[in-house]
């Protein structure tokens, strides 16, 4: 059930935003009336996981580096905030998100579906249409306990049209479970997938549409293949990932 948002509530911890890391690397803050979905979002796991893994450390006020910025605070507002008539981040009216140049969805369809399901579609081991926007969400966090950071690689032109690309990674030391339910314990070594996307935003900077390309199959490959051999499902704990040493804190650890 959502969650009304006091006023303490509506400010993410330092550890969230990154300035207790030394770098704010998101500062999203809800509109007045707006609710969390789940409680407030804990960024502190895939932070560090940022912090200790990314690739390159762009100069503040760098295109790479607003961008940046830009993408966190999209991923907070999509998957925290359920109402699109509170979004700040995006222009709903004019708002379209596509996967591999595929049918584009509007921003009520992204808020109902999520953004996990959205830019994985149907794959030979995941299939969208089995999942809620809450059941995709628990596939990932499972599977990357300590967070799935995203990074900004390089920008290739600035706005209204932003080029740009990314980069997905995380220690894969939790469970993925298949479209068939079949349970993979992943080996905890770093996981890490590239991508490219073009964004159009409007002169507030405001998101009116993510072009997201990349191969989702290699995502969802790698998490049946980079597995732990040895290891077998004995219980609910162990098969959710749950018993896994550090983890999700209150199940609200965020995936980017």
């Amino acid at each position: 059930m959502a969650e009304s948002i006091d006023e303490e509530g509506k400010k993410l911890s330092p550890e969230s935003t990154g300035q207790a890391f030394g770098e704010v690397i998101r500062d999203y803050t809800p509109h007045p009336d707006a609710s969390w979905r789940s409680g407030k979002p804990d960024y502190l796991l895939v932070n560090r996981t940022f912090f200790d893994h990314r690739s390159l450390e762009h100069e503040v006020g760098s295109l790479e580096h607003v961008v940046s910025k830009l993408i966190k605070n999209w991923a907070v507002e999509a998957h925290n905030v359920a109402d699109v008539h509170l979004w700040k981040t995006m222009d709903i009216n004019k708002f379209q998100a596509a996967l591999n140049g595929g049918c584009p969805v509007l921003a009520q369809q992204m808020s109902d579906l999520g953004s996990c399901n959205l830019f994985l579609g149907q794959t030979k081991e995941y299939n969208c249409r089995l999942h809620s926007f809450e059941t995709a969400q628990k596939v990932f966090r499972t599977a990357f306990p300590m967070g799935f950071a995203w990074e900004c690689l390089e920008v290739f032109s600035g706005p209204p049209t932003v080029v740009f690309k990314w980069r997905h990674f995380g220690k894969y030391t939790g469970v993925f479970t298949d479209k068939s339910g079949k349970k993979y314990k992943g080996n905890g070594k770093m996981l890490s997938i590239v991508g490219m996307c073009i964004a159009k935003v409007n002169a507030e900077l405001l998101i009116t549409g993510l072009d997201v390309y990349y191969n989702p199959e290699e995502l969802t490959g790698l998490l049946t293949t980079m597995t732990d051999p040895n290891w077998r499902p004995v219980g609910e704990e162990e098969a959710d990932g749950t018993a896994q040493g550090g983890g999700c804190r209150n199940n609200s650890c965020e995936v980017m």
